[in-house]
């Protein structure tokens, strides 16, 4: 068997920042920015929490702000911080190597590998066979605002989950018995759970770099040559998006010499198993917001109307109702009450995807509302009881259908999958220096 080196599975060793001991970790960790958008309290207390303390939400901009008054003047603080933090040692370089965590939240516990992601080995665009493969449509006009936050930054933190297909747990499992170097163990602020980081300096990697040859070839054999999908999105899918194109951006400067080693070509994530028995894939659900006064079953029926047209028939029913053999059932919630669309003779092959094709086109046509992309059925609920409101409950993807499902028919419906609930979802601890 022929032992690959890192480029040839679109990795990289990286040289992760860490901050300083003593920092207290419970207030450096914050959660992804993508999170808790329609939940500004959330934002409120974890400012409570941190308070002066050093911490990465002075790093990043909870997307519940973005292309809000005050924006440009938050991004220009972040920048400064991270200058700061770079300049008075509260972040410390660690040398080439990767981050073994074990995250545990919501009874389950998963195990991770901090690394870095080839960004030449990645492309979001439809029809793309690259090795690093988008799971979701990528919404074009959600980069420009998240760019705006990264051009120009001298580092990241990533939120960034990307799977590897591993059934025989070849891979990172086997890392538990490296040499390592104990980091930080601390609970997470928010009912985050509780993580724990240990080093691995990369010259105690080389078993997992044979794992990963033989794991490569496997796929080759499965996928055929050139078609390999060899790294699917799991979480993050924009937020990778926005280090592409900031690194296009950016390659256009600079010579084939700098292009090879530049630090922005590759971007920090978590890899982890897709056999992980701690990973667990929830739905995402939809909640829209009425902007011309409509009620909440306005709205809905609304929904019902455009999914008619888009597929064999649709209407409404009451909870418990049976569905019939072949077509989809959507519950929704409103203030006015609880009940189901049935959708017959559905034009797609998972209930978010019909769905999604009608709220688009309330959104983005009609605009008749705003949308919002919900984790956890108590937030559905809660802000489906507002007047105005609507929200739909989408099931479970099986997450064994994932990387089969995108190596057939590309990315899925946006928003299809999340893995785990909001609180579950990767904290920053982590960062890396990306040039200036």
């Amino acid at each position: 068997m022929s032992i690959y080196d890192w480029g040839k599975f679109g990795f990289h060793i990286p040289e992760i920042m860490i901050p300083k001991d003593g920092t207290d970790y419970g207030k450096w960790a914050v959660v992804a920015c993508d999170q808790y958008t329609s939940e500004p309290e959330y934002w409120e207390d974890a400012e409570k929490i941190v308070g002066d303390a050093p911490s990465t939400l002075r790093l990043m901009l909870p997307e519940i702000y973005l292309e809000k008054e005050g924006e440009a003047e938050k991004i220009a603080k972040i920048r400064e911080t991270m200058a700061k933090y770079m300049e008075d040692g509260t972040l410390q370089k660690l040398p080439k190597g990767c981050m073994l965590v074990h995250r545990t939240a919501e009874g389950r516990s998963r195990v991770g590998l901090v690394i870095a992601t080839d960004l030449e080995s990645y492309d979001f665009n439809r029809g793309s066979s690259s090795l690093t493969r988008a799971t979701e449509g990528t919404v074009v006009e959600r980069i420009p605002p998240r760019l705006r936050i990264r051009e120009g930054a001298p580092i990241e933190l990533p939120h960034i989950l990307i799977l590897i297909d591993d059934p025989e747990k070849t891979v990172i499992e086997p890392l538990e018995n490296a040499p390592k170097k104990q980091i930080y163990d601390t609970d997470l602020m928010k009912d985050g759970g509780h993580i724990s980081g240990a080093f691995i300096e990369e010259k105690d990697l080389e078993g997992m770099k044979e794992a990963l040859s033989k794991l490569f070839d496997n796929a080759v054999e499965k996928y055929g040559d050139g078609q390999v999908i060899f790294q699917a999105m799991g979480d993050g899918n924009h937020s990778l998006a926005t280090a592409k194109t900031n690194w296009e951006n950016l390659k256009k400067t600079l010579s084939p010499e700098e292009i090879e080693t530049h630090p922005a070509r590759f971007a920090l994530c978590e890899i982890e198993n897709i056999h992980d028995e701690g990973i667990v894939f929830e739905p995402i659900h939809r909640v829209i917001f009425a902007k011309r006064g409509q009620s909440g079953l306005d709205l809905v029926k609304e929904t019902v109307e455009l999914l008619k047209k888009q597929n064999g028939d649709a209407g409404l029913a009451s909870e418990g109702e049976a569905c019939p053999k072949g077509a989809f059932s959507v519950p929704y919630i409103t203030r006015e009450g609880r009940g189901q669309i049935i959708i017959e003779a559905p034009a797609n092959k998972l209930e978010v995807g019909a769905l999604q094709n009608a709220l688009d086109v309330m959104v983005k046509e009609r605009e008749s509302a705003d949308i919002d992309y919900i984790h956890g059925t108590s937030a559905v609920e809660m802000l489906s009881a507002k007047e105005g409101n609507a929200g739909f409950m989408l099931p479970a993807m099986d997450k064994s259908l994932l990387f089969p499902a995108v190596a057939a028919d590309g990315a899925l419906p946006r928003k299809t999958f999340s893995m785990g609930e909001a609180n579950e979802k990767r904290y920053y601890i982590e960062s890396r220096y990306i040039g200036k």
